[in-house]
């Protein structure tokens, strides 16, 4: 048996009850305010120290290196980013628990502000000592189906210096938010609102980037993709 997964499997019976609490889910009215909502104690602790537990004990072959844009547009730059990655698929128990756990918050959030969210990506992202990912936008107006942007946070007992902030910029680039990337802090923005920087890392620190989109189905292309 694995322990981390008996833990995760452990934590999947409380994740409904989590997100169907009122006062919760309350939480997330502030994306309808201000277009991002930071929220600290997202998930029960056994299960935020067994996702991490999790990605903490993946091998090298599991992670790829990070690329900029999507299909034929993606491409590898260092210079703009160097963390890696690992793509959350629903045939590996692990990984589906949260990402089911994402997709019944999103049924709630459209019931909630009448986002119209259709799907859920997201993936693992381990930054090594020295990595960072410069200012960015998620998603541009007309051109990307994703909607929110989300980041969950991993490593227990994160300091100041240990870096790997995520700082999050308004329309003039003032600072709006600087995030030190705490266990079980998830954060949520509009992904075409917001630019953000991820400073640079000086330990390992491990965390999973995700997406809300919109469903952008037409005659000539099935998304999300199969």
């Amino acid at each position: 048996m694995n322990p981390v997964l008996d833990s995760l499997h452990e934590a999947q019976g409380e994740l409904t009850t989590e997100i169907d609490d009122e006062q919760w889910l309350a939480q997330f009215d502030a994306l309808a305010d201000f277009g991002y909502v930071i929220i600290e104690n997202f998930l029960p602790n056994h299960e935020a120290a067994a996702l991490y537990n999790y990605a903490a004990n993946l091998s090298e072959p599991d992670w790829n290196i990070a690329g900029i844009g999507r299909e034929q547009q993606h491409t590898l730059n260092t210079r703009v980013r160097s963390d890696q990655i690992r793509w959350l698929h629903p045939e590996v128990p692990a990984e589906a628990i949260y990402l089911n756990t994402l997709n019944n918050l999103r049924v709630r959030l459209n019931r909630r502000l009448f986002m119209g969210l259709f799907d859920y990506e997201c993936h693992l992202a381990r930054y090594q000592p020295g990595a960072f990912y410069k200012k960015h936008l998620d998603a541009f107006k007309g051109r990307s189906n994703r909607v929110l942007t989300t980041v969950y946070y991993l490593n227990p007992e994160w300091r100041a210096e240990d870096g790997g902030e995520l700082v999050i910029y308004g329309a003039n680039d003032e600072i709006l938010e600087t995030v030190l990337p705490k266990q079980n802090t998830l954060v949520v923005f509009l992904s075409d609102t917001f630019v953000h920087e991820v400073k640079t890392a000086y330990r390992e620190r491990f965390s999973i980037t995700g997406w809300f989109r919109h469903n952008a189905s037409n005659a000539h292309r099935v998304d999300p993709p199969v």
